[in-house]
């Protein structure tokens, strides 16, 4: 009868008079004070609300039921979909919201109402998948600084590919632990191509070598990245890094001889198809005419296979030292078995260049950290 009587009344009641009796109701709901008839029509009057003509009245009811777990999901889904400063209490406090409800919400709302969803205290995989398959780049950043916000690896991915060319999201990403391995690599590979056509750098270093520069940079940045990779991930870096292109034998053999042999073993299981136990037996025990047709298998010509075999066979052996008594690397043992042939390809002699580097790079980190050590015992 009470509830009649309120009906009864609001119909005529001023706004002002309707704003204190919405959030009386809603105080009283939420504080069970009435019995499990009167609640049901407590109810009743609710969902009559919702067509007040006055937003403030609305506002004022979900004010009140914002933090209550057992309101009528009906109800709060009509009012987060109301007005904006009205969606944003449903939206951001609400517990009757289910993850559907705002993955549903995300999809069919404004930008504003996903940023809503990524702030919410706590927001699950399956909602922060939809806001990063969907959100725009101001979404994205409050999910990414989220700390309530769960994002599975797919998401991050995703993120990455869709949003990577923004600094902002590019740089939340970059400083997550959680990223996977192959979407910090393609972060890098954007920021690589950011840099290649950029005006300011093509005129310090010239249009002709910038895209050289940018591709070794790249794949310097790709080998620290499969350095820092846990064992589970290569298999996936290496079908990523095929697909973007950047599994040349130029970066394979740079991994051989960097010593990346983990991942060096996941990339030719990837390119061959050979069974991952086959490739690990042929790598560690198998004799030259196996590997260099594992090599051949993964797509490496017949004159360069005899070269990438070769820097196994060192890598097995205690390759001894260098001239000057000094450690020998993997690539400087392998340049000299290069230039020991009579007659080497002209594939064969491009690859004693990048070996050349390669031994040289090393012999340059040799020296920074023997210098770095005397540095230390000096001090």
């Amino acid at each position: 009868m009470i509830i009649q009587a309120f009906l009864r009344w609001v119909e005529t009641a001023r706004t002002s008079d309707r704003v204190r009796a919405a959030s009386a109701l809603g105080r009283a709901y939420v504080e069970a004070e009435m019995n499990g008839i009167d609640r049901r029509a407590a109810e009743m009057a609710m969902t009559f609300l919702l067509d007040d003509p006055s937003p403030k009245v609305r506002r004022s009811l979900i004010e009140a039921l914002a933090d209550c777990s057992t309101v009528p999901r009906a109800i709060v889904m009509a009012l987060a979909e109301d007005q904006p400063e009205i969606a944003y209490i449903a939206i951001s406090r609400s517990p009757v919201l289910t993850d559907e409800d705002l993955v549903d919400l995300a999809a069919r709302g404004t930008a504003e109402t996903r940023a809503l969803i990524a702030a919410r205290t706590a927001v699950s995989r399956s909602v922060a998948a939809a806001i990063a398959e969907i959100g725009g780049e101001d979404e994205v950043l409050i999910l990414l600084e989220n700390e309530g916000a769960t994002l599975s690896r797919w998401s991050l991915k995703r993120i990455a590919n869709r949003l990577g060319n923004a600094p902002a999201v590019r740089d939340r990403l970059l400083a997550r632990d959680d990223l996977p391995s192959e979407a910090r690599h393609e972060l890098v590979e954007k920021v690589g191509a950011a840099l290649a056509i950029c005006g300011l750098v093509q005129a310090v270093i010239g249009e002709g070598r910038v895209q050289r520069v940018a591709r070794e940079a790249c794949d310097t940045a790709a080998l620290a990245i499969i350095e820092a990779a846990s064992q589970k991930e290569l298999p996936d870096l290496a079908t990523h890094l095929r697909e973007a292109g950047r599994l040349t034998p130029a970066f394979l053999l740079n991994a051989l001889c960097s010593g990346r042999t983990e991942f060096f073993s996941a990339a030719i299981v990837d390119l061959s198809g050979v069974a991952e136990k086959r490739v690990r037996a042929i790598l560690s025990g198998g004799r030259v005419h196996p590997i260099r047709a594992l090599f051949e298998s993964a797509g490496l010509g017949r004159d360069v296979s005899e070269a990438f075999a070769e820097a196994v066979l060192l890598w097995r052996k205690d390759i001894g030292a260098g001239a000057d008594g000094a450690p020998q690397s993997v690539a400087a043992a392998l340049l000299a078995h290069i230039r020991r042939q009579p007659k080497p390809s002209e594939a064969l002699s491009a690859m004693a260049e990048l070996v050349e580097r390669l031994a040289f790079a090393e012999q340059r980190k040799t020296a920074r950290n023997y210098a770095l050590v005397a540095a230390r015992q000096a001090a």
